[in-house]
């Protein structure tokens, strides 16, 4: 589940300055585009889908603005609790929402109070007319009593943590020391990683062209990363990044990038040039790319949504390499497997993606409590059904962007008191869960832009299995 994107659109973290923005479509109907993103999430539709069929015009200031208030959603549904407790039509409810959002008090607001009121009464008229006086009145009076307003909202552990509470209580049972922590951290914005094509250029070498290109950036120094991790200062459109069309670089998160190390085999083992390999969970690429970037492989990459297939042979396409790629559900091999045993397999596995919540701030919302026990069963029977595929003496790598143990060590546990004594090796290099938080050890401090209390790299869990 590979879910490295571009965190904001090309005006910055902020989107357009002013009702109108310099270059873009004005704010008021940003705000109308938000609103209706909001309603479409809160319906159960996500917001890449969604976004995905905005007007292009607009849809760097939507994702902007709209990833901002989906971050601050439960304070801002608290709020219109309090200010209107019988609820409003769905349409007027999202605006609402979006406006009380943005209006929160934060150390760096998009906008001027007054611009943004007025900007969303336009919306309202052109939304929904009869709404306008009520939404003017309501986000006025927030305006005035906010500081009281605020105070009892964030009294409601939803409001505090703009999470579910389900979520939030899950997050405390797994991890009692830092359960906090992680909620918070999930509402700021990511930063923004690259993984440089390691048969084009080493990772130091495109330092110099992003800083030719006027892009400050820092190489990430873990052993893991081989040297081809860079951290930029500050998110930019992919377009303005010297090199990607040409295949020199790709938007990959740090945690996402430490799978092809761990599969290839960071020290002894590794695999051999033309060993057989299986991605089994393979939409979008980046990790099939990034293996394939890194040594010669015979490579089977699968999905099993038809839908997603194309975008692994775009990848692959755009950074000049080769693997065969299928649409099929990994868990039933029958129907795919040509009986040739893999020397390692890959499988980044289905989940609730709870570790990259503050990159798809959308996914809160569209989780529901009991979507863990149907996942947690798919990567069981994944698990299951791609272990005998391995060869003796390969390796399986079990891969998760989820922080919560259902998936990660809990799954594993459960997987491997299932075998037959000894029938498998944990490998003492796997990482475990990396929790996103900015207290890792891994951290750094980038010298042009400090990244002072955000975590570098997303929540994930790795767990690397060797068949004797």
């Amino acid at each position: 589940m590979n879910a490295a994107t571009a965190p904001h659109g090309p005006h910055g973290p902020h989107g357009p300055h002013g009702p109108h923005g310099p270059h873009g479509p004005p704010l008021s109907r940003l705000l109308d585009l938000c609103a209706e993103l909001v309603q479409a999430v809160r319906t159960g539709r996500s917001a890449t889908d969604w976004m995905a069929r905005c007007p292009p015009d607009a849809r760097a200031g939507v994702q902007a603005l709209g990833f901002d208030v989906l971050r601050r959603l439960g304070a801002a549904a608290e709020v219109r609790k309090q200010l209107a407790p019988k609820v409003p039509p769905p349409a007027v409810d999202a605006l609402l929402c979006s406006a009380l959002a943005l209006l929160w008090p934060q150390p760096a607001p998009p906008y001027a109070e007054h611009t943004l009121v007025d900007q969303a009464v336009d919306a309202a008229r052109q939304r929904t007319p009869a709404a306008a006086g009520f939404i003017n009145a309501v986000l006025r009076r927030f305006i005035r009593e906010r500081a009281v307003l605020v105070a009892a909202a964030e009294r409601q552990p939803e409001a505090a943590y703009n999470h579910p509470t389900w979520w939030i209580e899950r997050v405390r049972r797994d991890w009692p020391a830092q359960w906090q922590a992680l909620l918070l951290a999930a509402n700021q914005r990511p930063p923004m990683t690259l993984r440089v094509n390691a048969r084009r250029l080493s990772g130091a070498a495109y330092l110099h062209k992003l800083a030719d290109a006027g892009h400050a950036a820092t190489l990430l120094d873990d052993p893991m990363l081989a040297g081809q991790a860079v951290l930029l200062a500050e998110p930019c459109p992919v377009q303005a990044l010297p090199g990607f069309a040409e295949g020199e670089v790709s938007v990959q998160d740090a945690a996402a990038q430490r799978a092809a190390s761990l599969l290839l085999g960071a020290g002894e083992p590794a695999l051999p040039p033309g060993a057989r390999v299986l991605d089994a969970c393979a939409a979008p690429g980046g990790k099939t790319a990034q293996l394939l970037e890194r040594a010669d492989l015979d490579l089977l990459a699968l999905d099993s949504d038809p839908q997603r297939v194309p975008r692994i042979h775009q990848t692959l396409q755009r950074l000049h390499l080769h693997a065969e790629v299928r649409a099929a559900d990994a868990r039933l091999p029958a129907a795919w497997w040509d009986g040739r045993p893999f020397d390692a397999i890959l499988l980044d596995a289905p989940c609730s993606a709870s570790g990259i919540v503050r990159r798809h701030p959308d996914i809160r919302w569209l989780r529901r409590a009991d979507d863990l026990s149907a996942l947690t069963r798919v990567q069981a029977e994944l698990l299951w059904a791609l272990w005998p595929l391995l060869k003796p003496g390969g390796r399986l790598l079990y891969a998760t962007c989820s922080i919560f143990k259902a998936e990660g060590q809990q799954a594993i546990d459960a997987f491997l008191q299932r075998l037959p004594a000894g029938a498998a090796q944990p490998d003492p290099r796997s990482p475990g869960h990396l929790l996103p938080l900015a207290d890792n050890p891994q951290a750094v401090q980038h010298p042009a832009a400090p990244l002072q209390s955000v975590a570098w790299q997303d929540g994930f869990f790795y767990a690397l299995i060797h068949k004797p």
